[in-house]
C-alpha cells in the first residue's frame, strides 16, 4: 500500500488479518488502507479480517492493474520504462504533490512551487524543444 503504482496477478488476494491476532495492521496499514479504499470498507476489511481478491482490489482501487500470474514482471517493466521516459524531476514533483494532498500541506501551494522549479529545469527546455521539433525526449534529470 505504500507503492505509488500497484500490479497484482489474478490470483492475488488481500487483507488486514492483524485483529485476529490481537492486533492492529501497523506502519500505516490503516492509514493507507482507509486513504486507498474509503473508510466504510477499509474499516470493513480491518475489522472482520475478510480477504478480497485481485478483481475486488481493482475495483476498490487497491491496484491500479491485474494481469495473469505469467505477464505480471512484464507488465511492471512496462509502467517502469514509460515513468523513466519521463522528467524525473517534474516525475518526482507529482509525487510531491499528490502526497501533499494527504498531509496536512496546502497541496496547491505547494503545487505553485514545483511547477516553478521545473519550469527553471533543463529538463522543461529539452520537453519543450522536442514538443516542437516532434521527437521524443531525453531528459537529464537537471
Amino acid at each position: 500500500m505504500a507503492c505509488h503504482l500497484r500490479v497484482a496477478a489474478e490470483n492475488a488476494r488481500f487483507g488486514q488479518p492483524e485483529v485476529k491476532l490481537g492486533l492492529i495492521p501497523a506502519y500505516g496499514g490503516t492509514q493507507r488502507l482507509t486513504k486507498l479504499i474509503g473508510k466504510t470498507k477499509a474499516l470493513e476489511l480491518m475489522i472482520t479480517t475478510d480477504m478480497i481478491n485481485a478483481s475486488e482490489a481493482l475495483q476498490l482501487g487497491l491496484v491500479n492493474y491485474v494481469v495473469p500470474q505469467a505477464e505480471l514482471m512484464n507488465k511492471t517493466h512496462e509502467l517502469a520504462s514509460k515513468i523513466m521516459k519521463q522528467a524525473p524531476l517534474a516525475v518526482a514533483g507529482v509525487i510531491r504533490c499528490v502526497n501533499d494532498f494527504y498531509k496536512q500541506v496546502n497541496g496547491f501551494q505547494s503545487e505553485v512551487e514545483v511547477f516553478g522549479k521545473c519550469f527553471k529545469t533543463e529538463d522543461n527546455k529539452e520537453g519543450v524543444a522536442a514538443f516542437k521539433e516532434k521527437r521524443n525526449p531525453v531528459f537529464k534529470g537537471k
